[in-house]
């Protein structure tokens, strides 16, 4: 079992030379912070601690253990994760991007999102509480009333309490139109009859209270999802001084047994067993797909997140077993010593696709969390209009294309293991295990693709990719000017895959049967990633050469240039596959009749 070491240096070169933290340092709303590169080291370096001794300790431990249910003390995670949890609350983590007004930090997104690659990465069963918080935070911040925000974002904020999204149901699935939930009007608030499953941190007892945002149908709603509401109902309710009051009629029936994260409670929750859950409507009635969106988005790119999190934590496990495993000799030699396995060919290209996939996805998913900085902070409506499309864009990527990628990475980390990967007690299986509900949940992989081909690329007819496509030509240009064998071989393995995304681009705006489009929409997902992370990538590359031409630290600098070629080399040319189906793909998908499965 390896420990954890957040890989600092790395997070600080994306955090200031791609993303470009200084742009977002100067923003009004961070004026206060006096952010600039030595906060940014500072936070890291305090978070890396937190994640290092409090968090990855409790990773292996937890996934033995799991959780369990009391009868009468409800879920009970396992041993050491309530007192893991007052560490992080009194550290003031839970609350580090949120806004000053309700108790948080207010720093960027862009630094929050180093962090939270850190706790998924020390240890994703732990992360998943403080995460759903943070989504039913940003819910009751957009659109819950000055009262609802006063009540319950303060301790929210905190960590005193946390929060949790009820969405599904047993026979909706991704379907929310069939949702069931039923609330009834009573006074000033409504009563909840129902069951939700699949309820992340649903119930624990590491807080005083958790606070349930549930979706729900009022009597006289319309069928579909414009018939769907959204309700905070407390585990406790909460008396007008913030103070605690009776226990509310909502409980977790059973905790599910799973693949992975196995010390997160996966919970059903029952609603109205008795006399119904006091619920409290948010915003409007039958508003609450589009409230549901808030908390969806802001989980989405965290579970992206997560992707290349557990990929960068079997990585480092894969790297460290291959410096200390001795077995064969070099390629060639038939006597002599024998020799660690990274010295091998083979386990080189594996802990290199690793390496670089883990770099890509970091660099796309930071520049995005600055986007999103820009997005709510700049000055300038116009701005914060273009940098939202950025992100609208790019969510559907970060989210489908990264889970997909930290699954991949996490088998390889297996395999470098050979059979030692296959057994538990190393730690490989569970980075595996624990990995595979990223694709799954908030929307699966499909509908990550749908959204992005089907929804995001028309609403502007292809504007914003467009925009997109036009700042990877100018990095184009860049490089052509740039000296050097490695940015050429970089610049012109880009080259292809920036033609095979506008290729691809062109054919998905330019078709009018949506079957064919939705059947090739996860390869035209992939594709975008692909060329996203080699567009990062021969942008952190250019950044390592200028780095090396004058001297700063040659050795991380070296290592940025060469794994940027390595992706170029084997990770890009992906690009070009992924055209010919997207293009000529869609007809033996949909070609067989149902009996012919």
């Amino acid at each position: 079992m390896t420990a954890y070491f957040a890989p600092t240096r790395d997070m600080q070169f994306v955090i200031n030379e791609l993303a470009g933290f200084a742009e977002v340092a100067v923003l009004p709303a961070f004026a206060e912070q006096e952010a600039g590169p030595e906060l940014v080291e500072a936070v890291l370096e305090e978070a890396a601690k937190l994640a290092a001794e409090a968090l990855a300790p409790l990773n292996h431990f937890g996934d033995i253990l799991g959780t369990h249910v009391h009868p009468e003390q409800g879920v009970i995670p396992a041993d050491g994760f309530a007192e893991a949890y007052q560490k992080f609350i009194e550290g003031g983590w839970n609350g580090i991007g949120s806004p000053t007004e309700h108790g948080g930090q207010g720093l960027p997104e862009l630094i929050n999102t180093a962090t939270q690659e850190m706790w998924n990465s020390a240890n994703m069963s732990f992360a998943l509480c403080p995460l759903l918080t943070a989504g039913a935070i940003e819910a009751i911040r957009h659109v819950g009333s000055d009262a609802q925000k006063a009540l319950y974002l303060p301790k929210m904020v905190s960590g005193e309490w946390t929060g949790t999204m009820n969405l599904t149901e047993s026979q909706a699935g991704s379907d929310l139109s069939a949702v069931r939930t039923r609330a009834v009007p009573e006074g000033d608030h409504y009563r909840i009859f129902g069951q939700k499953i699949f309820i992340t941190w649903g119930e624990h007892n590491m807080t005083a209270n958790t606070i349930h945002l549930v979706l729900a149908r009022t009597p006289d709603a319309p069928e579909g999802v414009k018939g769907i509401s959204l309700f905070i109902v407390p585990k406790f309710l909460v008396n007008s001084d913030g103070s605690l009051g009776a226990r509310n009629d909502v409980h977790a029936v059973s905790v599910e047994h799973k693949l992975g994260i196995h010390a997160s409670p996966t919970c059903v929750m029952a609603f109205g067993d008795q006399e119904g859950a006091i619920g409290y409507l948010v915003g409007q009635e039958n508003k609450g797909l589009a409230y549901m969106f808030i908390m969806m988005n802001e989980a989405r790119f965290k579970v992206g997140v997560q992707g290349l999190a557990i990929g960068e934590r079997a990585y480092q496990a894969a790297r460290e077993y291959a410096k200390d495993r001795v077995q064969g000799r070099p390629v060639g030699v038939k006597s002599g010593d024998r020799v660690t396995i990274i010295h091998h060919p083979d386990v080189r290209r594996m802990l290199m696709t690793m390496k670089a996939q883990n770099e890509a996805m970091r660099a796309l998913a930071y520049v995005t969390a600055k986007h999103m900085d820009l997005a709510r902070h700049h000055p300038d409506p116009a701005v914060r209009k273009t940098q939202q499309a950025r992100v609208d864009l790019l969510i559907p990527v970060i989210k489908g294309w990264s889970t997909e990628l930290g699954i991949e990475v996490a088998s390889l980390g297996v395999q470098v293991h050979g059979g030692m990967g296959f057994i538990e007690e190393t730690g490989a299986c569970q980075h595996l295990r624990d990995s595979r509900i990223t694709t799954i949940y908030e929307g699966t992989t499909g509908i990550q693709a749908a959204d992005l081909a089907g929804r995001k690329l028309s609403m502007d007819q292809g504007a914003t990719m467009q925009a997109l496509l036009a700042e990877m030509e100018a990095t184009m240009a860049d490089l052509a000017a740039a000296p050097g064998d490695d940015l050429a071989t970089i610049r012109a393995a880009l080259g292809e895959g920036i033609q095979a995304l506008a290729a691809a681009t062109d054919w998905i705006l330019a078709c009018r049967d949506p079957n064919a489009v939705m059947a090739v929409s996860v390869d035209y997902m992939m594709l975008t990633g692909y060329v996203c992370g080699g567009w990062q990538m021969a942008r952190a590359a250019q950044v390592a050469q200028s780095k090396l031409a004058s001297g700063e630290d040659p050795v991380f600098h070296e290592a940025k240039l060469i794994t940027a070629r390595f992706y170029a080399e084997h990770i890009l040319p992906k690009a070009g596959a992924l055209l010919r189906s997207v293009q000529h793909g869609g007809v033996s998908i949909m070609a067989l009749t149902e009996e012919q499965f």
